[in-house]
């Protein structure tokens, strides 16, 4: 098996260092404020250019993870279009840092909304978005009317947004956790994924503090929550593509170790 790069979400000042602390290929990181809708920074000494530089030096992939506020999806425009506007920022900040990818969760309506505009909304914010560096639409755990929860909203999801200008830099980032939290079995979750996404780009892999299917999105260090730990490397390993934990940051090298351990 080619050696898969992992790495692990870290703190956004010296993305770097941390990567070299972890021994790690990679590493994830906010551009800001996760919570706000400020415009996105680099929190790098001396910014974007030297952040790229020093990437592109140590060999270290970058990977942005949008904000959470950030919902495309949603029906309410006071949220809707600062999440395009906030997205585009994201995008173009991530191109000068060189960036792997932008990770986005796949976002909610209000429980009487009609899914099928959500996805309509996913479609023009693809369609609409100057995409520079690969846009990873991540599965959620939770929420009655989430765009990205259960498989079948995914189908959805992805074949509302085929005919948009730039698709082909849209691909999919698969959470371990939001998995088992949505109710899904993990053994076997790559071929399934695949056979409605054609692809998977990232995954994002996280054990679960809570049971299967809680929605709950509580992550755990692996191999100290609740789900299948045999199903959770199989995930991994039938991906073959980089991996990012965000687990609890003191177990870090452990989650390292676990799963080099079982590939």
């Amino acid at each position: 098996m080619t050696q898969i790069r992992m790495g692990a979400h870290v703190d956004q000042t010296d993305p770097i260092a941390e990567a070299a602390d972890r021994d790690a290929g990679l590493s994830q990181f906010f551009l800001g404020d996760p919570q706000g809708w400020k415009r996105p920074t680099v929190a790098y000494e001396g910014g974007a250019a030297a952040l790229r530089e020093a990437a592109e030096s140590a060999g270290i992939a970058l990977y942005v993870h949008a904000p959470y506020v950030l919902n495309v999806a949603t029906t309410n425009n006071r949220i809707r279009i600062p999440s395009r506007k906030l997205l585009q920022q994201t995008m173009d900040l991530a191109g000068e840092i060189g960036a792997a990818g932008v990770i986005v969760h796949g976002g909610h309506l209000s429980a009487d909304d009609d899914p099928e505009v959500g996805f309509e909304n996913w479609f023009k914010a693809v369609d609409r978005t100057n995409i520079t560096v690969p846009l990873l639409i991540e599965n959620t755990a939770g929420g009655g009317n989430a765009m990205a929860r259960e498989l079948v909203r995914i189908e959805r999801l992805w074949a509302a947004i085929q005919a948009a200008d730039g698709v082909e830099q849209v691909g999919f980032c698969l959470d371990t956790c939001h998995a088992h939290a949505a109710g899904e079995e993990l053994v076997g979750l790559v071929d399934r994924v695949r056979a409605i996404t054609g692809r998977i780009d990232l995954v994002h892999a996280n054990d679960s503090r809570d049971a299967f299917g809680s929605g709950a999105d509580r992550h755990a260090n692996l191999g100290q929550g609740q789900c299948d730990p045999d199903g959770l490397a199989a995930v991994v390993r039938d991906a073959g593509a980089p991996v990012v934990i965000e687990t609890p940051a003191d177990g870090h090298p452990d989650d390292l170790a676990w799963l080099r351990e079982r590939l």
